[in-house]
């Protein structure tokens, strides 16, 4: 089974940083894509980052570009979102999902249970 765990969500001041986990338990060097999103309350889930399991292409919202990056660590089936320059309105609940293509829309087969993150002014 595919399992996906999120962590490393906290409170932060606007302008510092924060780094993110999704720890999977998909096979060592998988093909699957592995994408970041981010939910408030009463707003849709909206797309934050993805990237390839192998190959390591990579895929932005526009609106965290120059700010955050996604990386992997495939010896530890770990994903990575690294957040900088944070900004109050990046407060959010932020989930890691998986599938075996790209998409930018929340319709990935697999979800985690999200980490909340809230940046103070």
């Amino acid at each position: 089974q595919v399992q996906l765990v999120e962590s490393g969500g906290g409170l932060v001041q606007a302008g510092g940083s924060l780094r993110l986990s999704c720890a999977t338990s998909e096979r060592t060097l998988s093909s699957d894509a592995v994408g970041w999103f981010r939910q408030v309350p009463r707003k849709e889930r909206e797309f934050v980052a993805a990237i390839r399991r192998t190959g390591g292409t990579t895929y932005y919202a526009d609106f965290v570009k120059g700010r955050f990056t996604i990386s992997r660590d495939n010896a530890k089936n770990t994903v990575y979102l690294q957040m900088n320059s944070l900004k109050p309105e990046d407060t959010a609940d932020y989930y890691c999902a998986a599938d075996y293509n790209i998409v930018t829309t929340p319709t990935y087969r697999y979800w985690g249970q999200g980490t909340q993150v809230t940046v103070s002014s």
